[in-house]
């Protein structure tokens, strides 16, 4: 491992960065919504049962392939799996999707966490306090959005005001590297967002029966509302096809930034207990403060039939409308409203800046860059790269790269880091791996369930899409007319990245051998 590589970032400092790209807006408004959409209380025995099935262990995988890739002087996928397979040439384009991933998430997620940088400055000037039905909070929020003019707004002045510093703050950040950038930002940010979260938590449960002539509108129905369990929701293949992709996103395994991150540890650094402090803060986030914030304030304002069709409207609506006006009923509603979309971008730019780190740790290992060089060019690709999403939104650009960036490849990556590390590296060899340097012996249940439990469980949720749903969505068959042109120019979009990334490794490869480094 290089000097530049020991430099960047102490044990610490990567944990709170893993944490810091785990704690997202989807701990805020994905996971409440997919709890109260998919059978409350329910939905959270299939969650669990994902969580120690598939998150953790591959938690764990992702932990101890990143040290192992490190070692080598990688510190993303092409080269870590390279390492581990080194008898197979073609098993470094499968690493390309640990760069790929990231990479298409970070370019429509940077938009959307500016929004919440400018609610947190319309809130805190008093432009949502008098705002107080959802039609007139919908029209505002599609207004900033540039779907629509409206008294507002008049196209997307201020939303790409707010884009263009929201995307400065994270290439700042990221300049500075892990140690002296993003583990900083986390040491601020983190405590401060827990705050705000912290109070508004409070704030909900103090909320009581705001309207007496509807004493069934209280806190405590609002959490049973949320938590009381519809076990007939088991039966659905759906519901839990929703747990595991929401762990997925909540853990942020699959996408190839543990990898990175991991990489930076030295050899005897425990990974079992790095892995478990990112997962404990990152599900104490979401269950506890995410679970206790949106959906029992809607429930005591709105009651349940609202709540539900609240809940089953999108995180946007959850999150840009409803909870605004929640706040807008309470006193102080400038500095609530401030409070909750400021959490939620603290949330945000520290997982943007976190999902950053395997492009350019990708240029820095393979084509030997120094981090300025690198982080121009990530800095000029994705300001471009982002521009679709801003100016296409309407048209399903947005969903489209988080469907194939932030869902669908994650499972597949996640299945070939599974199957590589437990069957081609070997089950002992995976496990003397994952316990070197470790104060803690992961129970050897375990190693059952890596070799056997994950990939299954993994192999099956690809085959119920495939089997579900595959051809409808490649034929679009739910895709507008008017949007079709749209989403076929992303799809070209996202193969031409995919192969333009595939060609860097191999060219990244040619120098290494040509150098004589290569293994």
């Amino acid at each position: 491992m290089s000097k530049i590589r020991d430099s960047w970032g102490s044990k610490i400092g990567i944990i709170m960065a893993v944490a810091g790209s785990a704690i997202g807006l989807g701990n805020f408004l994905r996971f409440p919504a997919k709890v109260a959409a998919n059978g409350g209380g329910a939905f959270i025995i299939p969650y669990l049962i994902a969580l120690f099935l598939v998150g953790i262990p591959l938690m764990w995988v992702e932990w101890a392939l990143g040290r192992f890739g490190g070692g080598f002087g990688h510190g993303t996928a092409p080269g870590i799996f390279h390492n581990i397979w080194q008898k197979n040439r073609f098993i470094r384009y499968f690493g390309v999707i640990g760069i790929f991933g990231p990479l298409v998430i970070f370019i429509y997620y940077t938009f959307i966490e500016s929004w919440t940088l400018g609610y947190s400055a319309f809130a805190l000037f008093g432009k949502l306090a008098g705002i107080n039905d959802q039609t007139t909070m919908q029209n505002f929020l599609r207004g900033y959005q540039g779907i629509q003019n409206n008294e507002f707004f008049h196209g997307l002045g201020w939303a790409y005001l707010f884009f263009l510093i929201t995307f400065s703050l994270n290439i700042l950040v990221i300049y500075h590297g892990i140690k002296g950038g993003i583990e900083k930002l986390c040491r601020w940010a983190m405590p401060l967002f827990f705050l705000c979260a912290l109070m508004l938590m409070i704030r909900v449960l103090t909320l009581g029966t705001p309207d007496p002539s509807k004493p069934d509108w209280n806190i405590s129905n609002g959490f049973g509302f949320l938590w009381n369990p519809d076990f007939s929701a088991l039966l659905s293949a759906k519901v839990w096809l929703e747990a595991t992709g929401q762990i997925f996103f909540t853990l942020s395994v699959g996408i190839g930034v543990i990898l990175t991150y991991a990489s930076y540890l030295k050899k005897n650094d425990d990974v079992v207990l790095s892995g478990l402090s990112a997962a404990s803060t990152n599900e104490f986030a979401e269950v506890i403060l995410g679970g206790s914030i949106v959906i029992p304030a809607a429930f005591v304002f709105f009651g349940p039939i609202d709540t539900q069709a609240i809940a089953r409207s999108g995180t946007f609506n959850l999150g840009f409308v409803t909870m605004p006006l929640v706040l807008n009923k309470l006193p102080w509603p400038e500095i609530l409203a401030f409070a909750w979309f400021f959490l939620l971008f603290l949330a945000a730019i520290t997982s943007s800046v976190s999902i950053a780190q395997p492009a350019i740790a990708f240029l820095e290992d393979e084509f030997d860059i120094n981090r300025k060089k690198a982080v121009g060019i990530f800095a000029v690709t994705t300001f471009i790269l982002c521009q679709p999403a801003i100016f296409f939104l309407k048209n399903g650009v947005v969903d489209e790269l988080d469907f194939w960036g932030g869902t669908v490849f994650l499972v597949i990556f996640g299945l070939i880091e599974i199957l590589l590390f437990a069957w081609v590296f070997g089950m002992n060899n995976a496990w003397d791996e994952i316990h070197k340097g470790a104060n803690m012996r992961i129970p050897k249940i375990y190693k059952f369930i890596i070799k056997y439990i994950t990939p299954g469980f993994l192999i099956f949720i690809i085959g119920m899409w495939l089997w579900q749903e595959w051809i409808g969505i490649i034929m679009m068959k739910t895709v507008a007319d008017t949007d079709k042109p749209y989403i076929l120019a992303t799809r070209i979009g996202l193969i031409f990245l995919f192969i333009t990334i595939a060609f860097l490794v191999k060219i990244a490869w040619q120098r290494k051998q040509q150098q004589g480094v290569a293994p």
